[in-house]
């Protein structure tokens, strides 16, 4: 039998299958940085400011790269990271978010899935966050979990790139 023959074989009898491309694939801009109150009312989100920026970019495989900024932080007085003043590092710290990892959807139960393998905040390397999320007309929205903190819930809105 040939090679060409085996394959088609393999390909028909499903036992050789092409990874489904992940429908998030592309880049993506941060449209909005928003904080969701209990009563369902939302608002900019305070540590990212009204003129958040981000940029989130995933592969056809699912891995990502995600930024989110506040652009207004007080750069350091020093010039170097090294001798930031306490306020310097929390301002810096506290305007961003981002992680890198793999991202899955769950449409059955309208969650996206970040496997973060790194993120600025340690706190979330090697965990898994689930997002309940939304995926229409170009954009993406997803929701953190409320905080016990008054039932706040982070939401991020993303516009495709392109398309």
């Amino acid at each position: 039998m040939t090679l060409q023959k085996t394959l088609l074989l393999l390909v028909v009898c499903g036992g050789l299958r092409a990874a489904e491309p992940s429908p998030l694939a592309g880049t993506w801009t941060l449209r909005a940085a928003e904080i969701q109150r209990a009563d369902g009312t939302r608002e900019t989100d305070p540590a990212y400011g009204p003129k958040a920026q981000g940029l989130l970019m995933i592969d056809s495989e699912g891995r990502y790269s995600l930024q989110i900024f506040r652009p207004d932080r007080p750069k350091f007085a020093a010039g170097d990271k090294r001798q930031g003043t306490q306020q310097e590092y929390q301002a810096a710290l506290l305007g961003i978010s981002t992680h890198t990892g793999r991202i899955v959807l769950d449409p059955t139960n309208q969650l996206l899935v970040f496997q973060i393998e790194f993120a600025a905040y340690p706190n979330w390397d090697h965990t898994e966050q689930k997002r309940k999320f939304q995926l229409a007309n170009g954009e993406l929205t997803y929701q953190v979990p409320a905080t016990s903190a008054g039932g706040i819930s982070p939401v991020s809105v993303w516009r495709r790139v392109g398309r």
